[in-house]
């Protein structure tokens, strides 16, 4: 009779142990795909209608999204484009395709993402008078992390109306109170652009002094957290800068976009 304890057996049985569990493993993965993909889809939904400050509570966050156009944007030429379907077309995979994205110079790259889609999703808030709000995705290394989230701007395209940060890996208590209301309510009304060319729009270090001219452009900077801070600043610069959207904001204030 054969030794059920022999090295054998006890191969056969761990290898299909093994195969079982990939087995049901695999299985739970397809079952539940659905399940996450609505969910992702359904957190980003309520991040967009947070940092634009249109998320209500008692409303389901699908009825509130009914009044959200997507729209892809060409970075380079500034204009609306079919070229991605925004329905499927996802941001974070296509930084890392070199067909969707082109590397940057240390330069150019003040907010640290190596490389820059060539297709970016915006969302737009449109009334009876035309876009009341424009909702971008930015992203940008702070001190551990990078981090994501949405910017939106009022109809004169210059006005912040919101900004909030989804993900990041941020110092809880220091740089991580990018998440602080009482911090994302100090860009509420900053004004992106001056007189003169490029963006005006940052963060400084300390508090911002409203007496003096320019603080109109100025947020506080995060005490303790200088480096996420100046993360911050530099993200914001590159994505409303010349590389980002500046091109496609002056493309739609003109009618061109």
């Amino acid at each position: 009779m054969a030794d059920k304890d022999s090295v054998g057996n006890t191969i056969k049985v761990t290898l299909l142990l093994c195969i079982v569990c990939s087995v049901f493993v695999s299985a739970a993965a397809v079952l539940l795909r659905p399940a996450q993909q609505a969910n992702k889809d359904l957190d980003r939904k309520t991040n967009i209608l947070a940092a634009a400050g249109l998320l209500k509570p008692g409303i389901s966050i699908d009825e509130q999204f009914a009044s959200v156009t997507s729209r892809a944007i060409d970075l380079d030429t500034g204009k609306f484009t079919e070229a991605v379907d925004v329905a499927v077309y996802d941001q974070r995979k296509a930084s890392k395709d070199p067909a969707l994205s082109e590397q940057l110079s240390r330069e150019v790259d003040i907010a640290k993402i190596s490389r820059r889609i060539k297709y970016a999703t915006v969302y737009l808030i449109e009334g009876d008078q035309g876009i009341e709000k424009v909702i971008l995705p930015i992203k940008g290394s702070g001190l551990w992390s990078t981090l994501y989230g949405f910017l939106a701007l009022d109809a004169d395209l210059n006005t912040v109306a919101g900004i909030g940060f989804y993900e990041h890996a941020e110092t809880p208590g220091l740089g991580g109170e990018v998440d602080n209301p009482l911090w994302k309510a100090k860009w509420v009304g900053k004004r992106v652009y001056g007189d003169d060319t490029g963006v005006a729009l940052g963060v400084i270090k300390g508090k911002v002094d409203t007496s003096r001219a320019g603080s109109e452009h100025q947020v506080d900077g995060l005490s303790g957290a200088t480096l996420t801070s100046k993360g911050v600043d530099n993200l914001i610069q590159f994505w409303l800068g010349e590389n980002g959207y500046e091109p496609f904001l002056a493309n739609l204030k003109d009618g061109e976009a």
